[in-house]
């Protein structure tokens, strides 16, 4: 895996910040009237404001030349497609799938693991109202008060 920071394009990234980290916002949009409409994007019910951030379109190319650079349309890929990216554990990262709330099948090594992960995520469920309802019981015969979450990574 090549380092990214070690290429032109973040080299070109990082002067450019050094350059635009001296504007001021109030500057940005008195130069610009159509700030937020180019700087926002709308999709559905969600808008994604960046229009307040330190960021011009030659700051966004830069991050396209980047992005390109890295790969990433093809790191998307592979995650969709259930390819081991997760280069620590040498698993595919499923992230797609810990998050599919329709019937469309995920494969990972030509196998669907939808029903698999729906099996566990009903399990999970049936244990927070088993403690939320007091049910649960802990070692003291007493109903579960506090849970202690001690996770590690995005995925936990």
């Amino acid at each position: 895996m090549q380092d990214i920071s070690k290429s032109t394009e973040w080299s070109k990234l990082r002067q450019h910040q050094e350059e635009i980290g001296k504007l001021k916002m109030i500057d940005m949009f008195n130069a610009d009237n159509n700030r937020f409409e180019n700087f926002s994007l709308k999709f559905d019910d969600m808008l994604f404001d960046y229009s307040k951030n330190i960021i011009t379109e030659e700051t966004i190319r830069l991050l396209v030349d980047l992005a390109n650079r890295a790969n990433l349309k093809t790191k998307i890929e592979d995650m969709f497609s259930g390819k081991p990216i997760n280069f620590t554990e040498g698993r595919a990262v499923l992230h797609t799938a810990l998050r599919n709330k329709s019937d469309a099948p995920i494969k990972v090594d030509g196998q669907d693991i939808m029903l698999g992960i729906k099996t566990v995520k009903n399990h999970i469920k049936e244990f927070v109202e088993a403690v939320r309802s007091g049910n649960w019981k802990g070692v003291t015969n007493k109903p579960i008060k506090d849970v202690v979450n001690i996770g590690i990574g995005g995925s936990d």
